[in-house]
């Protein structure tokens, strides 16, 4: 019986493991999924929001729902490194923790 994280914690937990993630995966793998350069614009314009809103929720439903259709709801592609897959299951966890 896992509790479900919060969305503050989440964040708390997950974001500095995509700051460090995400760059990499977009110089590796942007080329062959464009789409990831748009899954890295969404994500800092969520960790810009985040940071503006201090302790509040910011307000982020457009930019999960862009992410759920660009990425297809998080689905990874086959041809991809397990830091890309490990992005994918981190967004879709945080995203998940916004919207509960």
């Amino acid at each position: 019986m896992s509790k479900q994280l919060t969305f503050s914690q989440i964040k708390e937990s997950h974001f500095k493991t995509l700051d460090q993630y995400i760059p990499i995966v977009a110089r590796v793998h942007g080329g062959n999924h464009p789409e990831f350069h748009e899954v890295r614009r969404l994500y800092d314009i969520i960790v810009k929001k985040t940071k503006k809103a201090g302790t509040e929720k910011p307000e982020l439903n457009e930019e999960f729902a862009k992410l759920r259709e660009i990425t297809d709801t998080y689905t990874v592609p086959g041809d991809v490194c397990e830091s890309y897959e490990a992005v994918y299951k981190m967004l879709a966890e945080v995203d998940k923790a916004y919207h509960a």
